[in-house]
């Protein structure tokens, strides 16, 4: 089965462009309480969407499903609402999946399954080592619907020096068929466009049928609607670049097992070599 595609994105016209050229999830992202101090000095997205920008984006989708990242669980303050009344209110503007970040305790799981009580699909995205130490536990709680893995922000956690580390000391991997016993739906990190990226794209895309996994995040790179304006250019650039997924996706049914063993050494070598230039470039900024 393909992998469910996600693309995060509050414009409504490059929603539309998304989900004609075959993206199946458009992903609005509100969290923002905590992300900036974790992340800060990093090259990564933080988005800061609003429920305003949920209602704009589920009237502009069609057939794609609207998933939107809340903030981690918290009470009001005088700067922001509760985790009940943020919640309900995603609901209330038509998100069809609502996605929990960043939770260290069984407590803040059950509590974020209660406050959602079947009003929307629950995803939640595991990104941090107490809840990756706790993932036996996690999935026996009733109410989820799927789980991701938070690649980055757990690479973090884990003191790692580049994300997709985790892919090669097994955490991954351990999680995955966690996941897969318990018989919730998973999937991890982000991929780029066929092709491209530090570590190749078909290189993570043929990790995820290895795995079991079943949907990835499109990520930052695969279009980088920040830089690029042209709609003609930015259509084009899903409508190959899904294309091109899914063709490299139906090659997967003919592969053997050494295909992917093989596959999984050529991503360790990767990503050792990655870490290596990291680290040296890091010495030599000193």
């Amino acid at each position: 089965m393909p992998l469910k595609l996600m693309y995060i994105t509050n414009n409504p016209k490059i929603a539309g462009i998304a989900e004609k050229a075959g993206v199946d999830r458009i992903f609005v992202d509100m969290e923002y309480i905590g992300k900036s101090l974790r992340q800060g000095g990093m090259d990564t997205v933080q988005n800061c969407h609003t429920i305003e920008d949920v209602r704009i984006i589920r009237s502009a989708l069609k057939k794609a499903d609207l998933l939107v990242r809340v903030n981690p669980i918290h009470e009001k303050t005088t700067d922001y609402s509760s985790s009940e009344e943020e919640i309900d209110a995603a609901i209330e503007a038509g998100a069809d999946i609502i996605m929990l970040p960043y939770f260290k305790t069984i407590g803040e799981v059950e509590r974020f399954v209660n406050i959602v009580n079947g009003r929307a699909k629950i995803m939640l995205l595991m990104e941090t080592p107490e809840a990756a130490e706790q993932a036996n536990e996690i999935v026996k709680i009733p109410g989820i619907n799927e789980i991701h893995i938070g690649i980055n922000d757990m690479s973090i956690g884990y003191g790692k020096t580049f994300m997709f580390e985790l892919l090669v000391d097994g955490t991954v991997e351990k999680l995955c068929h966690i996941f897969k016993m318990s018989g919730i739906p998973y999937g991890f990190g982000g991929v780029a466009s066929i092709g491209t990226g530090k570590l190749p794209a078909e290189t993570i895309i043929t990790e995820h049928y290895r795995l079991g996994s079943s949907m990835v995040i499109l990520s930052r790179s695969f279009c980088d609607v920040s830089k690029e304006k042209d709609i003609s250019l930015i259509r084009e650039k899903f409508d190959s670049g899904i294309r091109c997924i899914r063709a490299f996706e139906e090659s997967m049914s003919a592969r053997s097992c050494q295909y992917f063993d093989d596959n999984k050494k050529i991503v360790a070598d990767y990503v050792n070599k990655i870490v290596d230039e990291i680290k040296q470039n890091n010495c030599s900024n000193k």
